[in-house]
C-alpha cells in the first residue's frame, strides 16, 4: 500500500472514532443565527413560582410561601388552612401550591399547611419529593408529594423533623438514598433525612461559619455530589471536598478569582458540568454571576444598585491541582438560574444586571437569556437568546422539561402579593423558553424514542428504538441522562447530567434504529432514581423519556 493511501485509510479511522466521541453530536447542526422562542402559558397560575420540581409524572410542582397572604387561587371544596402560627393569615382559604402538568397545560390547586418560604427538596427514588424546611412553623419541617394520576394527592407534612432550622438551606440526594440537608440562617452545619444509625444529630461544618461575612451572606451554598462520593460545597467565594461519611474535609479548593460573593444575598448560580462516561472522568463545576460585597447593603438601607457579575469560573474539582478558568458573559447578571440542556449545553436565564437579592433590592432585569457551550472554543461559547417579554427577579425560577423546553415563572420582589403602584409588580404567570434545537428547521434531525427499557440497573447494557426522518451517521449519535432539579433563589438542587457510553446504533428499518448503551457505572455518578433520558442525534435531542436507575437487585 502506497504512502497516499495508508494516509487516507488512518484519516478515515481517525474521523470514525471522532465521530464516535460523545460531543461529536454537538458540532453537526450550527445554531449560531437561532435565538430560541418563548411562548406564554398561563398569564397567571394564581400563585408565583418561587419553587419548582418536575415529576417522573411530566407534573411540576410548584409552591411559594403560605404568609403572602391570600393568594390568586381559592383552595378547591371549601377547603381552608387554618394555622395559628402563620405571619399573615390564621385563616387562609386559598392556594399557595399548584401541581402543573406539562402535557395538558393545565394546573390544579395544592394545600400546603406550614410556611414553605425559601425552603429547598430533593426527590427519592421513588419518585417522591421531599422537602425540607422553611420560616417560621416550617423550619423544622419535612413535606412530601408522591406522584399521582388521580386529582386527589397533595401535601404530607412530618412535624418537626429536622434537628436544626432550615431557612435557606441546600438538599442533595445521596447514593444510599439519603438527603443530605445543609446549611441555612444561622446554621453551620448539616444533616439527613432519613436519620441513619447515627443517630439524629447535625453535624458541625465550620467551614459555612467561616465563608460569612459581615454584610454578606452564604446561604443556599452550591452544593454537587462527585464521582468518587464526596461533595463540593461552595460559599461565596471558596468551595472544600466534604467526605460527609466521615465529616472530613478532604481538601480546600482555590478561592475563585475575583474575591467577591457568588451565593445568596448576592446569588450567582452554578452547576455541575456533564458527566461523560466515554472519557477519563472529570467533574467541573461552573459558578457565573453574583454581586459585588457591599452590593447587598447599599440596595437594602440606600437603594443604591452597584452592578452585578458578568464573570464565569469553572474548575475541574477532581484534579488536586485544579484552578479556576475564568470567563466573561455577555451580561451581568444576579439572580439568575443555570440549567443543563440535553444537547449538554448550558442556559442562563432570569435576573437583573443591578443589585441583590432581597425584597426590592435589584433594578434593570436581564430578559435576554444566553447558552453557553462549554465543548467549543473560549471565544465562541456564549450566545445571546431572544429577550422574553416580562422581567424575572427576585422570587423566579426555571427547570427543563421533557421536551427540551425550559419552565419559566414567579418574580416577586415584593414583601407581599403585589400588582400595582410598584416598578415589579408580584408575576404569576407561567412561560416556556424553546432553545434553537426546537427550531423547526431541525425537525428533520429529531429522533423519536419507540420504545425503551424504563428500569436501568448499573454497569448493565440496555437498548431503545427511534426513528430519525433524515439520519446522517451512526457516530452522531449519543445518549444522555438528565437528573430534573428542584429550583429555587437560583440554584438547581440535585441536577446533573451523565453522557452514557457504549453506544451501539444500528438499522432496523427505514429511519427506524435501534441502540444499546450501558447504564451509569455507579451510584456516586449517577444516584439511584428517576431521570430524563434523552437521545441526542446530530446536535438535536429527541424528548425525553422517563427511566428508573436501580440496583440489580
Amino acid at each position: 500500500m502506497d504512502r497516499e493511501n495508508i494516509i487516507y485509510l488512518f484519516l478515515l479511522v481517525l474521523t470514525f472514532f471522532t465521530l464516535q466521541t460523545s460531543t461529536a453530536s454537538q458540532m453537526f447542526v450550527s445554531h449560531r443565527h437561532l435565538v430560541g422562542e418563548w411562548r406564554l402559558l398561563h398569564e397567571s397560575i394564581g400563585i408565583t413560582a418561587m419553587h419548582m420540581q418536575l415529576l417522573h409524572n411530566n407534573k411540576v410542582v410548584i409552591f411559594d410561601r403560605t404568609d403572602f397572604g391570600h393568594s390568586n387561587l381559592s383552595l378547591p371544596r371549601g377547603r381552608c388552612r387554618y394555622n395559628s402560627h402563620d405571619l399573615a393569615l390564621q385563616k387562609d382559604c386559598s392556594a399557595h401550591s399548584v401541581l402543573y402538568d406539562i402535557v395538558s397545560n393545565t394546573f390544579r390547586p395544592l394545600m400546603v399547611q406550614t410556611d414553605t418560604w425559601c425552603s429547598s427538596g430533593a426527590v427519592l427514588p421513588n419518585g417522591t419529593l421531599v422537602q425540607t424546611g422553611g420560616f417560621n412553623d416550617g423550619d423544622h419541617i419535612v413535606r412530601s408529594l408522591a406522584p399521582c394520576t388521580d386529582e386527589n394527592c397533595d401535601w404530607f407534612e412530618l412535624p418537626r423533623t429536622l434537628v436544626q432550622r432550615r431557612w435557606y438551606s441546600t438538599d442533595h440526594i445521596l447514593p444510599d438514598a439519603r438527603i443530605i440537608v445543609i446549611g441555612g440562617r444561622k446554621q453551620y452545619n448539616y444533616e439527613f433525612y432519613p436519620k441513619n444509625s447515627r443517630g439524629d444529630s447535625a453535624f458541625s461544618l465550620q467551614f459555612l461559619k467561616s465563608t460569612l461575612e459581615r454584610y454578606e451572606n452564604n446561604l443556599y451554598p452550591f452544593v454537587f455530589l462527585l464521582p468518587d462520593g464526596n461533595l463540593v460545597i461552595f460559599a461565596n467565594t471558596r468551595a472544600i471536598i466534604l467526605n460527609y461519611k466521615e465529616n472530613q474535609v478532604v481538601r480546600e479548593l482555590p478561592s475563585i478569582p475575583g474575591d467577591e460573593p457568588r451565593n445568596y444575598p448576592s446569588t450567582g448560580s452554578a452547576v455541575l458540568l456533564p458527566l461523560d462516561e466515554n472519557r477519563p472522568m472529570e467533574a467541573e463545576i461552573m459558578v457565573c454571576g453574583g454581586a459585588p460585597r457591599r452590593a447587598y447593603r447599599y440596595a437594602d438601607k440606600y437603594k443604591m444598585y452597584m452592578k452585578a457579575l458578568s464573570s464565569c469560573g469553572r474548575i475541574n474539582v477532581i484534579d488536586d491541582h485544579g484552578i479556576w478558568e475564568m470567563e466573561t458573559m455577555p451580561t451581568r447578571r444576579v439572580m439568575s438560574d443555570m440549567l443543563i440542556l440535553p444537547d449538554g449545553d448550558i442556559i442562563i436565564i432570569n435576573g437583573a444586571s443591578r443589585g441583590t437579592a432581597g425584597w426590592n433590592n435589584a433594578i434593570s432585569p436581564v430578559t435576554t437569556p444566553v447558552i453557553y457551550r462549554p465543548n467549543v472554543r473560549r471565544d465562541n461559547r456564549f450566545s445571546i437568546m431572544k429577550a422574553a417579554s416580562r422581567p424575572r427577579l427576585y422570587h423566579s425560577s426555571a427547570i427543563l422539561m421533557t421536551d427540551g423546553r425550559v419552565l419559566v415563572g414567579g418574580s416577586n420582589p415584593q414583601e407581599y402579593y403585589n400588582f400595582t403602584g410598584v416598578e415589579f409588580p408580584t408575576d404569576l404567570s407561567l412561560e416556556a423558553f424553546s432553545p434553537p434545537y426546537l427550531a423547526r428547521k431541525h425537525s428533520h434531525l429529531k429522533p423519536t424514542v419507540l420504545s425503551i427499557d424504563e428500569i436501568l440497573t448499573y454497569k448493565s447494557s440496555f437498548s431503545a428504538t427511534f426513528t430519525v426522518p433524515t439520519f446522517l451517521r451512526i457516530g452522531t449519535v449519543s445518549i444522555r441522562i438528565i437528573a430534573p432539579s428542584f429550583t429555587t433563589h437560583s440554584f438547581s438542587m440535585n441536577q446533573r447530567m451523565v453522557v452514557l457510553k457504549g453506544v451501539v446504533v444500528v438499522a432496523i428499518s427505514d429511519n427506524s434504529y435501534k441502540f444499546t448503551a450501558f447504564a451509569p457505572s455507579t451510584k456516586e455518578i449517577a444516584p439511584p432514581g428517576y431521570y430524563m433520558l434523552f437521545v441526542v442525534h446530530a446536535g438535536i435531542p429527541s424528548s425525553g423519556v422517563w427511566v428508573k436507575i436501580q440496583d440489580s437487585t
